[in-house]
């Protein structure tokens, strides 16, 4: 008959309809625009972030292209830095360090275009989403748990620093979180009865009047809460500590492996990873409204012996036995 197209013509018609289709499908470029507060030098975070993309099989200058806006410790110069984001037109926004500011700046920049956060404190009273269950807007992500834990660091250093009664605290004024961290370290302090000293470092060059009060004393340990600007500088803090024999505590273990003394909090590095999976359910479709907000499930308690030990200080049996991992 005339006209009829016979079975492998047809498959060959069909093949070369659908080729254009799939080929356009496969070739489509992801555009994730990480906005943060940090460096843009020596970013482990931001390295364990692009891990997850690698094993969710994204490959850069292949099916993604990543933007990186840094605000090098200045965090009024987050708002900029998210609205530039905007104009680029990303697909999306992974807020990075530090989790709050940095998710803050890019909830105010957009309503509309994806957002996913990590290690925020308290998504819900920072107003970024209305509940952990439901966030219902464009944002979503993975909370950090940190100032609650306030509680059980300040109890490991009270087993560890004898007769522990004042702690000083470095704090940024400038993270939008500081309001709940200082009501979460009031009640911790009150439940062991410790005095607490606040020193507010908000750049470079408030690092040396807060290390001469913490060297005046009178204080018994330091906490040092986290921040961007503290990881930047924390070899300095740590040398800082041994060299006036400060028993030092932190929410992360990069600073401990840095030379600081001891920490306890999530782990930071796997809260990155696994917010690329959010990065990547957005991209294939999902809607942040429908994501439900992650919290660690997991803690690390990590301790340096080499460190106790320039301080003149030695960690009771009791408080090594229930370590994570010791460094020696």
């Amino acid at each position: 008959m005339k006209g009829k197209i016979t079975g492998p013509a047809l498959g060959a018609l069909l093949f070369a309809l659908s080729f254009p289709v799939s080929a356009q499908q496969a070739g489509k470029v992801a555009r994730v625009g990480v906005l943060s507060g940090g460096s843009s030098t020596g970013q482990p975070l931001h390295d364990a972030f692009r891990q997850g993309l690698r094993e969710l099989g994204y490959i850069e200058s292949q099916n993604i292209v990543i933007e990186y806006r840094y605000a090098e410790g200045k965090l009024d110069r987050l708002s900029d830095l998210a609205a530039e984001l905007v104009r680029l037109k990303v697909d999306i926004i992974f807020a990075g360090v530090p989790g709050t500011a940095a998710a803050v700046a890019a909830k105010n920049a957009t309503t509309t275009l994806p957002i996913v956060f990590t290690n925020v404190s308290d998504p819900v009273a920072t107003g970024l989403v209305a509940s952990l269950a439901r966030p219902g807007g464009n944002i979503t992500g993975i909370s950090g748990l940190g100032p609650e834990l306030y509680g059980k660091r300040f109890d490991l250093l009270n087993e560890t620093v004898p007769k522990l009664s004042r702690l000083a605290v470095l704090q940024n004024p400038a993270n939008p979180s500081v309001a709940f961290s200082l009501r979460e370290l009031e009640m911790a302090a009150k439940t062991l009865g410790v005095r607490l000293q606040i020193l507010e470092v908000q750049n470079p060059n408030d690092f040396d009047k807060a290390f001469s009060a913490i060297a005046k004393g009178p204080r018994d340990a330091l906490a040092v809460q986290m921040n961007p600007l503290f990881f930047a500088h924390r070899i300095r803090i740590a040398e800082f500590a041994v060299k006036n024999r400060v028993p030092t505590i932190y929410g992360d273990k990069q600073y401990v492996e840095a030379g600081g003394l001891m920490s306890y909090g999530a782990n930071i590095l796997d809260l990155y990873r696994r917010a690329a999976i959010y990065v990547d359910k957005i991209l294939k479709g999902a809607k942040p409204a429908d994501l439900p907000v992650e919290q660690p499930t997991k803690f690390e308690f990590i301790i340096n012996l080499k460190t106790a030990k320039q301080i003149g200080l030695t960690i009771p049996s009791s408080v090594l036995y229930r370590a994570d991992k010791v460094i020696k």
